[in-house]
């Protein structure tokens, strides 16, 4: 249900639309730092991964990798530090901010839901349902990515980047257990990390293409609720 001091109603070329305000201003900066950080550190750990082939000249005239892995670790850096902000604002912020964090997995009509969002992406119902927040499915991919999913990317990565750091250094102190776990095998770790890129790669493609479909097809706004904050239901 839509709260009345949430929305406002204006008839626009013959058809009703609705807008109710759901995410605030941190989760939507939130939104965009974490788009410029993946983007930054998909690529960076791509080349990270893959160096590039020699470059001409002398070797102590380039430092072209040592600028790609200080460009990865800086925005590693940043995405984690907005990840437990985001932590923070789900405490403080409204119930959509909290939505990231909490799966109703007890709830049966939720996984009705989820079962329902699946048959509209594949074409298999003829209307869309409508939602203040995150659709069920949605909501189900974003806590796997978001949640569990950048925990995961974040203790693989600074555990990685202890190693270097060596021993003695804060980030292993804090995350050496990950290498520990499997052994000490570091090159596994480093496996297990290159594969959350393609993952993350996976994850946002579906996600634009996602919320691209149902700016048009569901008739309700999704990126442009990212910029404003304010999804608008049309008819």
């Amino acid at each position: 249900m839509l709260a009345k001091e949430d929305a406002f109603e204006l008839d626009h070329e013959a058809r009703l639309v609705k807008a109710v305000y759901v995410y605030e201003a941190p989760v939507r900066l939130w939104h965009w730092v974490n788009a410029l950080c993946i983007t930054v550190l998909a690529i960076t750990g791509y080349l990270i991964a893959r160096p590039l082939p020699s470059l001409g000249g002398e070797a102590s005239e380039h430092f072209m990798m040592g600028y790609i892995r200080f460009a990865h670790f800086s925005a590693a850096w940043i995405f984690a530090v907005a990840w437990i902000g985001r932590i923070y604002w789900a405490i403080v912020g409204n119930e959509h901010a909290r939505q990231l964090f909490i799966l109703p997995i007890f709830n049966l009509q939720w996984w009705y839901e989820v079962w329902f969002e699946l048959k509209w992406y594949m074409f298999l119902v003829r209307e869309p349902k409508k939602y203040t927040g995150h659709n069920p499915m949605a909501h189900l991919f974003m806590f796997l990515f978001f949640t569990i999913g950048a925990f995961y990317m974040i203790c693989t990565g600074f555990a990685l980047y202890g190693e270097g750091l060596g021993a003695d250094s804060w980030a292993s102190t804090m995350f050496g257990w990950v290498i520990s776990a499997v052994g000490g095998n570091s090159m596994q770790v480093h496996s297990w990390h290159h594969m959350g890129l393609w993952v993350t790669v996976i994850f946002v493609l579906l996600h634009v293409y996602a919320a691209i479909r149902e700016d048009i097809m569901s008739r309700q706004s999704l990126i442009s609720t990212m910029i404003s904050g304010w999804r608008m239901f049309k008819d």
